[in-house]
């Protein structure tokens, strides 16, 4: 990733997981912290900074282990970088986050 923008990354949480036993029994959904760590890594990869602040976060919809997720990043008329992760093509999440 590089260049002006948008960024793109795409990543799946496999099952074996350490986050996913518990959560949840019987049904394993990853949780909203793992995915937003993927979205801070893929900041990071981008040589987009360091995430400093979460002002916004809206989970829409669970992710499943090994369910390819696609993230977009985008800056912000205010310097934030807007982020949002679809699955198969469904919005899954989206905020933005403030990095330094």
């Amino acid at each position: 990733m590089s260049g002006e923008g948008p960024w793109a990354a795409r990543f799946a949480v496999p099952a074996d997981h350490p986050c996913l036993p518990g959560h949840f029994p019987g049904r394993p959904v990853v949780p909203g912290v793992v995915l937003l760590d993927a979205v801070m890594e893929a900041a990071r990869a981008a040589g987009l900074g360091v995430a400093m602040r979460l002002p916004s976060a809206k989970f829409l919809r669970p992710v499943g282990p090994e369910e390819e997720v696609s993230v977009a990043l985008r800056r912000t008329a205010g310097g934030r970088l807007a982020f949002a992760g679809h699955v198969g093509g469904v919005l899954a999440f989206q905020g933005e986050i403030e990095a330094a």
